[in-house]
């Protein structure tokens, strides 16, 4: 593996990273207030998500870009 491809890898799981942790809080958020979780427990579940999810779709479009990288 070439460090262009490394780059590309990293650049994914950032990207990937960047875009679920932004759909989780607000996804969190509005589970959150639809099933009236109390007080500060709201932030805690809504970190929770934002966490979750930046890592799982950081994960998967960083194991894409490793598949795609290998193509080209």
């Amino acid at each position: 593996m070439d460090n262009r491809c490394l780059n590309r890898i990293a650049n994914g799981c950032a990207i990937g990273g960047a875009l679920g942790g932004s759909m989780g809080a607000l996804y969190g958020t509005y589970e959150a207030f639809r099933y009236k979780v109390p007080g500060a427990l709201k932030i805690r579940y809504v970190g929770q998500t934002t966490l979750s999810s930046a890592a799982i779709f950081g994960l998967f479009l960083g194991a894409g870009s490793l598949i795609h990288c290998g193509r080209g």
